[in-house]
Formats: structure tokens, sequence, C-alpha cells
């Protein structure tokens, strides 16, 4: 039976809430290689990313000097509607596992929009409406991206167009009304309304679309409409910067239970909230403070960390955007039908690439069967439905948790758990059922889109 004499949630004060983000280049001994412009091949300067991002925003993403910034008053006060988010002990679950490893989770999806998207979405919609810009554009996998940045902009009143993998807009209809819900615009990607949605749809007339296909478009339209501008969930510097707060809060409450993680581990489809997570352990890492192991784990159908190449690629699959050095599959690669529709990327963050290349970061993938598993039994146990891409990271701690129990060895494990799965319940009675199928790519279908 596992000791409480630590609560079964930890919870910060408001006023404990971050008051700065902070920014993992600064401490890193190797910086990620620089963005490059696809015309010249030579690296981004700063303003030539203004075409397609905010000022602001396209200043953080190529800021790798300043430690922490400064979190707006506007944006602080919207985060105290629903953080700081909850730091959980897994006691159940431990219990239910005979491990005696000690397993924390930090639960993002305590919000409206479900999970920790939201972080950054509001960020990037003051920034956007601080620049007088009248509308942004973007994309979304799952959903979970575009139904907070939907919610960011509602709260600014800004037009907003999200284009959704079209796999995924057709898994969840309860996912696509509620961005309609905040007056967003929603439309199926690929689509006849950009030239690179046609370009797609020429090519392969029948495809479930991805992330790369999605980005292209909302790029086009942004760089085509006067005011507009483009926004992105993950991969980005600018994002894993602004979810940092997951991190520092983590880290704040664990301070209070007088932990700390041997074991850090998170879902990875781009690297949002792994970065998030991650960055003030990591820094104690590089600083050489102390030596926690850090794991991404990734769906075995687009598995970038742990079958990719470290190389130059384009973020997009119509190869308009910048080049970012990245563990990739490929920019035309199209992952098979995968429930964990925020997880179907091609590439990973160059900060988190950098990281794996440099052997700072561990990675895994699994194939989806294995991952319902471990959330049906995590829901069992503790009450929370998570959704498909935080029920990669389950998996992960609960076989972590399992080697502690053949070892012995009393680990303290730190996972997040970024948002819930209660639009995602036609993938679970898949699962249930047993219909669901396992889709993992050749060597040969992989070769096909390697650069």
């Amino acid at each position: 039976m596992a000791s409480r004499h630590v609560p079964n949630r930890i919870i910060l004060t408001e006023d404990q809430v971050p008051k700065q983000w902070y920014n993992l280049r600064a401490d890193m001994k190797e910086l990620p290689e620089p963005l490059l412009n696809p015309g010249t091949m030579q690296p981004l300067k700063e303003e030539e990313l203004y075409p397609v991002f905010c000022k602001e925003l396209a200043h953080q993403e190529l800021d790798d000097q300043t430690r922490y910034v400064d979190i707006p008053e506007e944006i602080l006060a919207y985060y105290k509607t629903y953080r700081p988010s909850p730091l959980h002990r897994a006691y159940r679950l431990e219990e239910e596992l005979g491990t005696p490893a000690k397993i924390y989770f930090k639960f993002e999806g305590n919000n409206t929009s479900g999970s920790h998207k939201l972080n950054s979405a509001i960020a990037q919609a003051y920034y956007a409406k601080k620049q007088g810009l009248t509308g942004l554009t973007t994309e979304t996998g799952a959903g979970q991206w575009g139904t907070a940045l939907a919610m960011a902009c509602a709260h600014f009143h800004l037009p907003l167009t999200v284009y959704m993998v079209k796999g995924s807009f057709n898994q969840k209809p309860y996912r696509r009304s509620i961005i309609q819900t905040f007056g967003a615009e929603i439309i199926p990607s690929p689509s006849d309304t950009t030239n690179a949605g046609r370009a797609i749809l020429a090519q392969s007339p029948e495809t479930a679309g991805s992330l790369g296909c999605a980005i292209s478009e909302a790029v086009e339209k942004a760089v085509t409409t006067e005011g507009c501008r483009y926004v992105l969930g993950s991969v980005l510097n600018q994002v894993l910067l602004h979810q940092s707060v997951i991190g520092l809060e983590a880290k704040a409450a664990l301070e209070l239970a007088d932990e700390y993680p041997d074991v850090v581990i998170g879902c990875a489809g781009g690297g949002s909230n792994l970065g998030g997570l991650i960055a003030p352990f990591m820094r104690d890492k590089l600083l050489n403070r102390t030596d926690p192991r850090f794991i991404a784990v990734e769906p075995a159908s687009c598995p970038s960390l742990t079958r990719g190449k470290y190389v130059y690629d384009f973020c997009d699959t119509a190869k308009v955007t910048p080049l970012a050095k990245m563990y990739t599959l490929g920019s035309g690669f199209i992952p098979g039908a995968n429930h964990a529709g925020g997880l179907r990327y091609h590439g990973m963050s160059p900060i988190l690439s950098k990281l794996y290349h440099d052997g700072l970061m561990e990675a895994v993938s699994y194939e989806q069967t294995s991952v319902f598993e471990a959330a049906a039994f995590f829901s069992a146990v503790e009450g929370i439905v998570p959704a498909p891409e935080s029920a990669h990271a389950i998996r992960a701690a609960i076989d972590e948790a399992l080697r502690c129990k053949g070892t012995g060895e009393a680990k303290t494990i730190l996972f997040g758990l970024t948002g819930t799965g209660y639009f995602d319940m036609a993938a679970y009675e898949q699962y249930l059922n047993g219909s669901m199928t396992d889709i993992i790519p050749t060597d040969e279908a992989l070769a096909n889109y390697l650069p």
C-alpha cells in the first residue's frame, strides 16, 4: 500500500502562476540549427517572418538569448481563469500496478478547451490583437489546438479560419462543432479553397490529409489575405516557450511535496507539451544540477524521432514554409489512420530534435492498441478519460512503473496528461469492441518520403 503523506492533488495558489515564460534555448550548450529561408537557403532574419507571423512572435521564435520572458498582464489574467493546473499523485495507479514507484501527472485538461493548447493560443491571439491584425489562420489535427485558438480568438474578437486534417474532421464531429461554437470557420484539409489543397487533392483525391497539408493551406490563406497572419500550436520555439508554464508549475508543486522526478515523460507529435513539461528539469540537467531521464512517446504510425532522419526539411507538405533542422519522416509523409490526431506531424520541434540528437532525451513509440489498453486501464483506476495523445505518455509511465516493480526501485515518475478524451469516444469504442487496428509504416514506405 502506497504512503499517503502527499495529497492526491497539489494545486498552487493563483499567485503562484508563473509570471514569466522560460526559454530553454538560453541554457542549451549547443543551439538548434537556425531556420532557413526556402528561397535563399540562408538563415532566416526576423523581418522575413513578418508576412507569416505576428512581429512579437517572430521575435520570440528567433530569440535564443533571453532566458525569461515576462508574461503580459492580459495573458496572465486569462491564465488565472484556469491556472494553475493540478499536479496529481496517482496513488490508485501505483497500487493497481503494485509498483514501488511514485507516479505524478500534471493535468492540463481541466479547462474548456480540454487540453494544454490554451497556454499558447491565448498568447498568440493576444499578440495578434495587439498588432492590430484582423484575422488569423491555423491548422489542427485532433482538434485540441483549433478549439483552444477558437476560444482565444473569441476572447479577443478575432476572426479565425481553421484547416482541420480531414481524417480527424470526419472522425470527430463534436470537436468540429465546438470550434464552430466559438465562432471560427473550419475547413477539412486538404480542400479546394487553396492552391496547395487543390494540388494535394489532384495527386491523392482520397487522402485523409496530414498536419503538413493543413499547414500549407493555412499559411497560403494567411499570406494572401490582408491583415491576416498564421499561428501554429506546436513545433515552433515560441510555442514551447509559452508551454513552459506547465513545467514551471509542475516543478513548484513537486517542491511542495519534497519530490524531484527521476523520469519525465510526455507524448510527442510536434513537441509543444513535452517541451513545456521538461523545460525547467532539462535546465537542471544542462547545468549539471540533476540527471533525470526524459522520454518522448510517439505513435508507431508516425515515428519521427524513432525512425526519422535528423536533417533540414520543410515544415509543410507544399514546401512553402521555412526549413527546420529536425527529426522528420519527410514533408510529404502522410501517416495511416490513427486516432491520436494530434500526433500526426511528420517532424519534431527543432529544440527537442537537438536534445534527442545530443543524447539528452530518449524516445519510444507504441502501437495504438497498446496505447488504448493503457488509456482504458487508467480511466478505470484514476477516473479521468485521457485523450489518445495523452495516453501515449500513460503507456510509457506504466511501463516505467512496472520496470521499477521488477527492480524494486522507488523512482519518482512525472508524466504530462495533456487533455481529456471525451470527444474521442468513437476511438475508445473501436478499442473496446476489438475493431481497432495498428498501422505501422514499413521501411520501404518510409523510404518514399524520407529526405
